[in-house]
């Protein structure tokens, strides 16, 4: 990837920008022409613009008076920066571990730097249940916020305690409340609004949970549906109540049967039962879901699939056996990309990156790289309301990543600035 000469006074080019340029985009799951450009403003680290037919332009010989640089991408692909909608942790720490404030936010700061080089420019933290006091005691802490050369914290996802016990999972079931306790009770005061409070799952099934979902979105915080033995029609009475997704789907949830479809079937909802069908997240890692019912459900409404890596603190670690926490109680096996509770089946969470979770979903359902992207991307920021990053068009964030045509990452920029690899700075 070549930086060619310094381009003056093209008109179509503003002052103190990157131009991107012999790239093809993902936008919309699709990749556009390959002469496509990206234009990046310097000063406030936003895409300005998406310039198309651009092989005209005379990137000649000039230079640098209007600090307009132009980065030729060899024909490479440009892609949002990808976003990690449900993590517990990894390389070691786990998102519950909180002792000391000014610890836990280098921690943060820690994972956040590394996950460029997964491709990740945005996360938002998963708080799986633990008790109400370390609710109240954690969420505060993660606020969002930008970290230098690092993926920006987006907010937290409370996993419970709202949650069915016969499809607790890993989770703890003696910490499990009843959808009449109050948000504010079990979490304290981020319940009382959006700011760092994004998202909570919750089972439908139970009782009153239409009036807390309802409770909770209309203080502007999301609710997915998981952990939850609930039928179709409960999961159809949590929609209209407005609830937006599925966590981990048919993971820690009834199974998809052809009479009873369970939560899975809201996927494909028909207008005619709901207005707009939920996103639903899944986990290509090749061991909560067989890659035949990754792809079914990939490509059944591909549109509203989110893929999640539901990552914990052993991503990153080398294969053996670690000590529980507060929210794993037992010793925890990891080998490869899965962990399970030492001596059984029982699955805790993923050791897979969304780089490798989006090579998965190609290589199993034959899609293209934007089309797998989108869902790492675009779909995510659909669900979450967030207009400032997660696509390619003017205004919005310069976070993004350069990649291959099989998927693979070659470079991951945020606000504009190179932060992976390392020693290209």
């Amino acid at each position: 990837m070549a930086r060619a000469p310094f381009c003056l006074n093209h008109p179509l080019l503003p002052d103190s920008s990157t131009v991107f340029t012999n790239c093809r985009l993902c936008l919309h799951g699709s990749l556009t022409p390959h002469n496509t450009a990206l234009v990046v403003s310097n000063a406030t680290g936003k895409i300005q613009e998406v310039m198309h037919n651009t092989l005209s332009l005379p990137l000649g010989d000039s230079d640098s008076e209007r600090g307009v640089e132009i980065i030729d991408l060899d024909n490479a692909i440009l892609a949002p920066g990808f976003l990690e909608l449900q993590t517990n942790g990894m390389r070691g720490f786990h998102f519950t571990h909180l002792q000391d404030e000014a610890s836990y936010a280098a921690k943060i700061e820690k994972v956040a730097r590394y996950l460029p080089s997964q491709g990740v420019t945005g996360f938002w933290t998963t708080i799986p249940t633990v008790e109400s006091g370390e609710f109240k005691k954690i969420l505060p802490s993660l606020y969002p916020r930008e970290i230098t050369n690092g993926a920006t914290l987006l907010g937290a996802h409370a996993e419970g305690p709202y949650l069915y016990p016969s499809k607790k999972g890993a989770h703890n079931s003696t910490l499990f409340y009843k959808p009449s306790v109050p948000p504010t009770e079990v979490y304290g005061d981020v319940a009382k609004n959006s700011d760092t409070l994004k998202l909570v799952t919750v089972a439908p099934e139970l009782e009153d949970s239409t009036a807390l979902i309802s409770d909770l979105v209309g203080k502007g915080i999301r609710v997915s549906l998981g952990h939850s033995s609930a039928s179709y029609s409960d999961g159809l009475a949590a929609v209209k109540a407005g609830a937006t997704c599925l966590t981990h789907t048919l993971n820690a949830m009834a199974p998809l049967h052809h009479r009873d479809p369970g939560l899975a079937g809201l996927a494909t909802a028909a207008p005619a039962t709901v207005s707009d069908s939920p996103y639903f997240s899944i986990i290509p890692d090749g061991n909560h879901l067989h890659p035949s019912v990754a792809t079914m459900l990939f490509r059944a409404n591909s549109s509203k699939c989110i893929v999640i890596t539901d990552s914990i603190e052993l991503a990153g670690l080398e294969d053996g056996t670690y000590p529980g926490h507060s929210q794993i109680p037992f010793n925890q096996t990891k080998k490869g990309t899965k962990v399970v509770i030492e001596g059984t089946e029982t699955l805790i969470g993923g050791c897979a990156s969304l780089r490798f979770c989006v090579r998965n979903l190609m290589a199993w359902s034959g899609c293209g790289v934007a089309e797998a992207v989108r869902c790492m991307t675009e779909n995510v920021v659909n669900l979450m309301g967030d207009e400032d990053r997660g696509k390619l068009e003017a205004g919005r964030v310069a976070d993004f990543v350069v990649l291959t045509d099989d998927g693979h990452v070659l470079q991951t920029w945020i606000g504009g600035k190179k932060v992976w690899p390392e020693e290209q700075r």
